[in-house]
């Protein structure tokens, strides 16, 4: 399955968004994408760095994710959009699934908040795993990726593939924290045996990548940082190494022990 995630400066401009989706969709369809994947609040910005959450109403959403649809179905792609959801008088930070067909599948709502995200959005309790041409794909927003319990629930229902959307930008760049958070990623991946590809805005300085990252942890690519640009990758599920599968033995205990 040949995948693509498409970093970009999201704003507060939800049409000026659009038109950077319709753009990475189109190079993806040239690539031959069966799988894009946006960064969380790629759709709306993220408030209150990218948006302010006031200005960002439901009509003005749902108008976009029918946009949405259309290229799923136009460009016959799964495309996964990081938005704000409502549900009745709540809001939920959300990356939202479209099949080729146009059709939306499912939905998760981050589980994770802090800061920001507890003023504006209310806790999501959404799996985030999905079944795309038989891989089972997982779905975790930004801090979700501090917290192993987030994951090991994706490993015990075998998912294989992770993607992790970030809004994690600073006002100046900061390796330390992009170094930490790299971190967690690798450790998530290998772990739970499971490939995880990152991707994050570029409004400001990133400090978590745009990678792909193996079930040993290993960084297979990575965009450059600050750089628009559509990173691909071809997924193909791993066959359990030696190391792997110590791993998938001592994994099974611990689980059934803590059970």
């Amino acid at each position: 399955m040949k995948i693509g995630v498409y970093p970009f400066k999201s704003t507060g401009e939800i049409e000026k968004n659009l038109s950077v989706i319709t753009k990475a969709v189109m190079l993806g369809a040239q690539e031959g994408i069966r799988l894009m994947v946006f960064h969380e609040c790629a759709l709306c910005g993220y408030p209150p760095v990218e948006t302010q959450i006031e200005w960002v109403t439901k009509e003005k959403i749902e108008n976009a994710l029918q946009k949405i649809a259309i290229l799923a179905k136009q460009y016959h792609m799964f495309l996964a959009v990081g938005t704000i959801r409502f549900e009745a008088e709540k809001r939920f930070n959300s990356i939202i699934l479209f099949d080729d067909k146009g059709k939306q599948m499912d939905i998760y709502d981050k589980t994770a908040l802090w800061g920001w995200d507890c003023s504006s959005f209310s806790r999501g309790t959404k799996t985030g795993i999905f079944e795309i041409d038989g891989v089972k794909i997982g779905f975790r927003i930004c801090f979700d990726v501090r917290f192993p319990e987030s994951f090991r629930t994706l490993y015990r229902e075998e998912v294989e593939l992770c993607f992790v959307s970030f809004s994690d930008t600073g006002e100046k760049e900061d390796l330390d924290r992009y170094r930490s958070i790299t971190a967690f990623l690798s450790t998530r991946a290998m772990e739970n045996l499971m490939t995880i590809v990152s991707v994050n805005s570029i409004s400001r300085f990133p400090t978590a990548p745009t990678a792909v990252f193996d079930p040993n942890g290993h960084i297979l690519t990575e965009s450059a940082q600050g750089e628009e640009m559509l990173l691909i990758y071809e997924y193909v599920p791993f066959e359990p190494s030696f190391g792997m599968k110590g791993r998938i033995v001592n994994n099974r205990y611990f689980l059934e022990k803590s059970r």
